[in-house]
């Protein structure tokens, strides 16, 4: 499995050659090794990119993301043959027990809020009204805590007029590293064989990534950690490349200090594990150093 992100900026032509990534731009010609690359993500419309190139990476469940002209990833690839899937594996997925479901949802959403109250103290805010919510959660998260939490969290980070659905540098921002954890999600549901449209909590049918969407969800908070630790006026490249990069941000998971990617790879295992029976108990639990990470941008590319 890679490890390296890998963004196409500026114009480019990309070939595949001997198991190397060739990229030449203007600058000159690079060569990666595949077998380093995780997810490669295109932020130009002036890249062309070869077919062989788009073969090599769907047969190494290497994840190719675009974006639209707002710089905004509105779509991956996703290759027909996924890493060890077959059809006893997905006839447990169809099966998963709804017992094992809303335990796994409860625990999900627990987690998310607890990661948000550390962001907010962390950020100088009061957190009493969030502590509350989230000692009202019940099995399953029927009362939808997780949503009435997102309401308050938001307004105490970035302003009492602040809004998910305004269009600023910061709702650009987490948008972007959402996208971009959604997609290390796919990709870590994808190489344990299981199908990302049978979700446990969301159930969109216009949703590809519903079982994604449910697992993310509890690493939301590291891109929001890493967006209140940046002084940044506009939504530019240098951002856009810290996002990706925050998948690298040190963390606590379950009590062991990993990278974040390396976090999402063992959680996703895990719970897909506690949904087929393969293990019995499921711990979710995402900390944060004690302070948040302060890299001030200065709005150049």
């Amino acid at each position: 499995m890679g490890w390296r992100s890998i963004i196409i900026g500026q114009h480019a032509k990309i070939t595949h050659s001997a198991h190397m990534m060739v990229v030449q731009t203007k600058d000159g010609i690079n060569e990666i090794p595949m077998d380093d690359i995780a997810k490669v993500l295109v932020e130009t419309t002036q890249a062309m990119i070869s077919s062989d190139f788009m073969s090599a990476c769907l047969q190494r469940n290497i994840k190719v993301i675009f974006v639209d002209r707002k710089y905004q990833p509105i779509g991956e690839t996703v290759g027909y043959q996924p890493v060890a899937r077959d059809y006893e594996l997905l006839e447990r997925q169809f099966l998963w027990p709804l017992e094992r479901r809303e335990q796994l949802w409860t625990r999900i959403a627990h987690a998310k809020i607890e990661s948000q109250i550390k962001v907010a103290r962390l950020n100088g805010c009061p957190v009493q009204e969030l502590e509350s919510e989230l000692e009202a959660i019940e099995v399953n998260d029927v009362s939808n805590r997780e949503a009435v939490v997102a309401r308050k969290y938001f307004p105490l980070l970035f302003g009492k007029d602040f809004s998910r659905r305004q269009e600023n540098q910061y709702n650009a921002a987490l948008d972007y590293g959402y996208a971009v954890l959604l997609a290390e999600t796919n990709q870590s549901i994808t190489e344990n064989g299981y199908l990302m449209e049978l979700g446990i909590h969301h159930q969109n049918r216009e949703n590809r990534f519903n079982l994604g969407s449910d697992l993310m969800e509890p690493f939301r908070p590291v891109i929001d950690y890493w967006v209140t630790g940046q002084k940044f006026a506009e939504f530019n490249r240098q951002v856009r490349v810290g996002l990706v990069d925050a998948m690298h941000t040190v963390i606590k998971y379950n009590g062991t200090e990993m990278l974040t990617q390396n976090a999402v790879r063992q959680y996703v295992r895990e719970c897909l594990d506690y949904l087929s029976g393969e293990r019995d108990e499921i711990e979710v639990k995402v900390e944060f150093k004690d302070e948040v990470p302060n890299h001030a941008l200065d709005g150049h590319v």
